[in-house]
Order: C-alpha cells, then sequence, then structure tokens
C-alpha cells in the first residue's frame, strides 16, 4: 500500500494523502488584493489531487511584501478578496486550504521576479524596509531600518490580525514563514540579525522574536485550525543559522503546539551555495525529524518523481511531500503519482473518463457506467 495516498492528520486536519502544493508567489495582486488570476491558478491545482493546498507568502503589514504584486492580508477588503476566490473553490474541491503568513523584511520593495528582482528606488515606487538590524540583503542595496520595540509589536498584532482573517475566511489551516530570507528567518541567523537587545547574540535570543509570534497566533485562532511553521533549516554559509539550531527551534515549536514543520533551506545570503539536485533538501528534514517526537515533517525541493516521493515516507525521511515549480509544470502530479503507485485518487467526476486504459480504478468513486 502507497504510503504517499495514505491518510495523515496535521493537528486537527486529516488529510487524504501526503502530497501538499507548497506556497508559491505569483506577484499578480493589485495593492495586496487577490485578483482573477488567483481564482484561475489555485482553482487549478485544487483539481490535482493533491490533499492540501497552500496559498502564496501573504503580507501582513503593506510594507511587508516582497513586491508590489505580492498577496496581502492587512484589511478586511484584502480579507474580502480572499474569501471570494476561496468561496468559488469550495463547493467543487476538496483539497484542504491554508495560507502562508509572511512579512519580507529587508527582501520586501522588490521588483517582480520577470522585472529584474532587484530592489526598487525610492524614485521608482520602492518604500522602505525593516529588519532586525540595518544590514542589506545585497551590497548594493539601500539598508533596511532595525525594527524597535514598538515595530516589533506592531509586526507582532499584525500577523495575529492576519490569521485571525484568515480563520474568518474559512482556511483550514495557517503557515507561519520563517524561511527563504524573510522577516522571521533574518531575526534567526546570524549573517542579518547582529542586535545587541533580547533579540539578538545567542541562538535562543535570535529565536525569541519568531517564537513569541507562534506564540501569539497560536492563542488568537481556534484550535481547529492547524498551525504550522515553514523553517530554512540551514543558510548554506559559513557562519549562518544551522540545522543543529534547528533542532532547536523544532523542539521548542513542537513543545508549544505546532501541528507541522515545512522544512526548507537558504534565502537569506548572496553568498550561499546551494548543492541543487534530486531531493537535495530532504536530508534536512531527516535530521529534523529525528529531533521532534509526533511533529509531521513536510519535505520539498525538487521531488519530482512518485517513485521518489514514496521512497522519501517510506524510509521515514519525512511524513508528507511538498511540490512547488514540479506542479506548475504538472498540474495532474498526483493524477501520475497514483497511476505509477498502484493507488487512487480524488478526482471531480467531469474527468473520470479521462482515466487512461489499464487505470480504470485510478479515480476514487469512479465508475464505469459512462455513455
Amino acid at each position: 500500500m502507497s504510503m504517499l495516498f495514505s491518510e495523515i492528520q496535521l493537528g486537527p486536519v486529516k488529510l487524504n494523502n501526503r502530497i501538499v502544493i507548497a506556497p508559491m508567489c505569483q506577484y499578480s495582486s493589485e495593492n495586496g488584493l487577490a485578483s482573477p488570476w488567483h481564482l484561475i491558478h489555485l482553482g487549478n491545482l485544487t483539481l490535482s489531487g493533491a490533499a492540501a493546498l497552500i496559498v502564496e507568502a501573504t503580507a501582513v503589514e503593506k510594507i511587508g511584501r516582497i513586491s508590489d504584486g505580492c498577496l496581502g492580508l492587512w484589511s478586511d477588503q484584502h480579507a474580502t478578496a480572499i474569501k471570494n476566490v476561496i468561496d468559488t473553490i469550495r463547493p467543487i474541491a476538496s483539497t484542504k486550504l491554508f495560507i502562508q503568513l509572511s512579512h519580507a523584511g529587508r527582501k520586501g520593495s522588490s521588483h517582480k521576479p520577470w522585472e529584474s528582482g532587484k530592489l526598487i528606488s525610492f524614485e521608482n515606487g520602492g518604500w522602505e524596509t525593516v529588519a532586525p538590524s540595518a544590514i542589506s540583503h545585497g551590497a548594493d542595496e539601500r539598508p533596511p531600518i532595525e525594527l524597535d520595540a514598538a515595530g516589533l509589536e506592531r509586526i507582532k498584532e499584525a500577523f495575529v490580525l492576519a490569521a485571525k482573517r484568515a480563520t474568518n475566511i474559512g482556511f483550514d489551516g495557517i503557515e507561519l514563514h520563517c524561511a527563504h530570507g524573510y522577516l522571521f528567518h533574518q531575526f534567526l541567523s546570524p549573517l542579518s540579525n547582529q542586535r545587541t537587545d533580547e533579540f539578538g547574540g545567542s541562538s535562543e535570543n535570535r529565536m525569541r522574536f519568531p517564537l513569541s509570534v507562534f506564540e501569539a497566533v497560536r492563542a488568537a485562532i481556534p484550535q481547529h485550525i492547524a498551525l504550522g511553521v515553514r523553517l530554512s533549516a540551514c543558510d548554506w554559509v559559513e557562519g549562518g543559522w544551522t540545522v543543529a539550531e534547528s533542532n532547536i527551534m523544532a523542539q521548542k515549536l513542537e513543545d508549544m503546539g505546532c501541528d507541522f514543520l515545512h522544512v526548507s533551506s537558504g534565502g537569506v545570503s548572496t553568498q550561499q551555495k546551494i548543492p541543487i539536485g534530486p531531493g537535495y533538501q530532504v536530508h534536512l528534514a531527516q535530521e529534523i525529524k529525528s529531533h521532534v517526537k509526533h511533529m509531521p515533517i513536510i519535505s520539498v525541493g525538487l521531488i519530482n518523481d512518485p517513485l521518489q516521493a514514496e521512497a522519501i515516507l517510506q524510509e521515514g525521511k519525512a511524513d508528507l511531500v511538498a511540490l512547488a515549480r514540479g506542479i506548475l509544470y504538472n498540474p495532474r502530479w498526483p493524477w501520475h503519482a497514483a497511476a505509477a503507485l498502484g493507488a487512487q485518487v480524488e478526482a471531480p467526476p467531469q474527468y473520470w473518463r479521462c482515466q487512461p486504459a489499464g487505470h480504470t480504478k485510478l479515480f476514487d468513486g469512479v465508475r464505469s457506467n459512462q455513455r
């Protein structure tokens, strides 16, 4: 029996398989509002057969956007726009819907990737960014403003309010973005955090702000909402955030009621040297999984082959696998994975007739009386 197509619990949320669609920025919002693109994009992916989909990094305040095209949830107007998308999708697809709440920190005020991805100048509509320390991400970029106590409190409250809006919208779960060089990761890494107060210096101090926000969000949302974290396990730079520190962070999160940990890596430094290849981050998920008790671990990163995904689970290296660019390229990846593994996958009945010869039991619930 395929583990990839077996059920699993993420805290209060039951998933009917272990395939997750990772959050992927679309840079297709106007002033942070969800657009028709989101309806088409997310609607398509929820028909993939994946058990869960995590909506892209969604800014909790305006200056927390990566670009001027990034999704936001800092007002009720933004909540209404996202809710309209979700309410349209819900009756059609059974995929569990999560949202990733984020703050870009010093990586904000950037052009869209297809417009260079570089920092936007003030003359061209850029904005002041904030970070744990006034250290630029790139050597040729203007430095961010170092956050003071009032700024930290404002951002914590922004995460709490956004989480409450996500709950009211009807999301099944929330993922806090603590990876890829964005604000929480900036606090964790000594490369970007050189504070001398209680939020800088030791590993314990550098973890303090992200953990305090997690605690505040956990206390603010109902228990039936799953709450997890995406974590960069290491910086891939000498002197940066390490896997050993991630192990401690994971244990702390589990003790605080974290329902899942989504393990990625890198993003905080332009000096990173990442050995890209199939499943290049799986060993990081495996290492962290060995240091927690029961918290489910999601592995992500060039997991594109169904047999590869199945082996990761069978060998106990992770509890779920997430796909990002691979599922953009092949939005029916879970169907093909089910066919390769002799499993069944959910699909809308309008698509049942597409089953290829030899796979007449591919779709769960399919009937053969078709004219």
